[in-house]
C-alpha cells in the first residue's frame, strides 16, 4: 500500500485501531458514515484521520433504571 496511498488505512487496520470487527468497519462505510472512504479492488481504503462513527445502537442519555426492566 506504499505510493499515493499513504494518507490511508484499511478496514482491516481501522477495525484494530478501533475495536470493532472488520465487517463492522465495512458496514459503516456501505452507510456512508466514514467520509472519504475508497474501495481499490477488493480493498476498502479509509482516510487516517477518520474518526470512528458513533454507535447507533447505544444513546447518550440512556435511562439506567430501565435497563433491568425487560
Amino acid at each position: 500500500m506504499e505510493g499515493r496511498f499513504t494518507d490511508y488505512k484499511t478496514a482491516k487496520e481501522a477495525s484494530q485501531e478501533w475495536d470493532i470487527t472488520t465487517r463492522q468497519v465495512t458496514t459503516y462505510i456501505e452507510e456512508k458514515r466514514i467520509p472519504g472512504a475508497i474501495k481499490v479492488g477488493t480493498l476498502w481504503l479509509i482516510p487516517k484521520e477518520a474518526a470512528k462513527p458513533a454507535d447507533r445502537r447505544y444513546t447518550k442519555n440512556r435511562n439506567k433504571e430501565s435497563d433491568g426492566d425487560q
